[in-house]
C-alpha cells in the first residue's frame, strides 16, 4: 500500500498530476478542488493516496490531507459509489462540506455533483450518517492551506448549529438550514442564525 507520495510536481493536467520522486512520475488523479491550490510546477508536494488495482490498471488518487483521504475511503464503502465518483463529489464539496450534508440530510446538494443522480445522494446519506459526526466537522484539520480561515468558519458554524439545537431544533434541522448559506469574511454566529432563521421562514 502507497499511504503517501511526496516529491517535486512535474505536470498539471485537467485531472490529474504528475510527482516526480527521484526521476519517476507518478500519475495521481486528485479532486478538481486541489488543482487550485497546487503549488508552482517545480515545487514540493504531497498526497496521501489510495491505489486501485484492477487487472488491466492500477490507479492512484491523492489527497492534501488524511481527512479527505479519510472522507474518499467512506464514500467508496457506500454501494454504487466508485473512486471516479467519490472523486467528482470532493471536487465539488470539501470533507467537512459533505459532513454537513449527509447529517443535515441535504441529498440536493450532494446530487448537484456530475453524475452523482438524488438517488446515489439518499442512499450516500443514509448509509453515512452514522459514520460521521459533528465532531469530525468541527475539528481543526491540521496541514490544510488557510487552516486559520478554516477554523474560523467551522467555529461560526458550530456556534449556529449549537444555538439553533438550543432553539429546540434537531442537529439536522440546524445543518440542513445552515446548507447554502454562504459565510462571507467578517460573518459571526449571530448573523449566520439569523440568515438561517430567516431561511426556516422564523424571523
Amino acid at each position: 500500500m502507497i499511504s503517501y507520495i511526496k516529491g517535486i510536481l512535474a505536470d498539471v493536467e485537467k485531472d490529474s498530476i504528475v510527482i516526480d520522486v527521484s526521476g519517476i512520475g507518478w500519475h495521481v488523479f486528485v479532486p478538481g478542488q486541489v488543482l487550485d491550490r497546487l503549488p508552482r510546477i517545480g515545487e514540493p508536494v504531497k498526497m496521501h493516496t489510495w491505489l486501485q488495482v484492477r487487472e488491466d490498471a492500477m490507479t492512484l488518487f491523492g489527497f492534501p490531507s488524511k481527512d479527505d483521504l479519510q472522507v474518499f475511503k467512506l464514500l467508496l464503502g457506500v454501494n454504487g459509489v466508485g473512486p471516479k465518483n467519490a472523486l467528482a463529489i470532493l471536487s465539488v464539496m470539501t470533507a467537512d462540506d459533505l459532513r454537513f450534508a449527509v447529517l443535515g440530510g441535504d441529498a440536493k446538494t450532494i446530487a448537484k455533483t456530475p453524475g452523482v443522480g438524488t438517488k446515489t445522494a439518499q442512499r450516500l446519506i443514509l448509509e453515512l450518517k452514522d459514520k460521521v459526526s459533528l465532531e469530525d466537522a468541527f475539528e481543526p484539520k491540521p496541514g490544510q492551506e488557510n487552516e486559520a480561515e478554516t477554523a474560523d468558519v467551522s467555529g461560526v458554524k458550530e456556534e449556529a448549529v449549537l444555538a439553533l439545537t438550543a432553539l429546540g431544533y434537531s442537529p439536522a434541522e440546524a445543518l440542513k438550514a445552515l446548507s447554502g448559506i454562504e459565510i462571507t469574511e467578517g460573518m459571526d454566529s449571530g448573523q449566520l442564525l439569523k440568515e438561517a432563521l430567516k431561511k426556516m421562514g422564523m424571523a
